[in-house]
């Protein structure tokens, strides 16, 4: 969502007890993030989707990539499904991404929301294809092949000898 989006109080009353009714602060998802998440969500229901999403993933890089910043949320349910680690691109920063791009080859995670498009069996095992959605912010993504995928890097045990996650090439990992 842009800068100068401004969220009603009615919508934001309605974030605020959807907040607190899911206890996301008990997770360490910040409320502010969330608002900012469901507002975007609910500017992208009225956009022309090939589909209507119920889940919203939060990947909150403002946190520690030692943190369980990864939230997948079913709206319609109101229920925090899951909650994981998710790693962030090598040239985005080490254990906190600080630096974003759009551009392909910059090994740079890039902000923005994204529709969840077909699954596939590639380099990295299972993987999930992103549609950026954001005009000069993500919209490379498909290009990029920038895609949700599982990692060795992104686990208990290299956290554990690293005190962050590992990097991927950009991809939410």
């Amino acid at each position: 969502i842009s800068a100068g989006t401004t969220i009603s109080h009615a919508f934001a009353y309605t974030a605020h007890l959807l907040y607190d009714s899911l206890h996301l602060y008990q997770f360490g998802l910040p409320e502010e993030a969330f608002k900012l998440a469901l507002t975007g969500y609910h500017q992208l229901l009225k956009k022309q989707l090939p589909r209507k999403p119920d889940i919203l993933c939060i990947a909150d890089f403002s946190q520690s990539s030692n943190k369980k910043r990864f939230y997948i949320i079913d709206i319609n349910k109101a229920k925090l499904l899951f909650q994981t680690w998710v790693a962030h691109g090598r040239n985005s920063g080490q254990e906190f991404a600080n630096s974003f791009s759009n551009r392909p080859a910059t090994n740079k995670s890039s902000l923005g929301f994204y529709l969840t498009m077909n699954t596939y069996y590639g380099s990295n095992g299972y993987s999930l294809k992103l549609r950026g959605l954001e005009k000069g912010v993500n919209d490379n993504a498909e290009r990029r092949e920038i895609v949700m995928h599982s990692a060795n890097y992104v686990s208990e045990r290299f956290l554990a000898s690293n005190g962050y996650l590992g990097r991927s090439q950009g991809c939410p990992a």
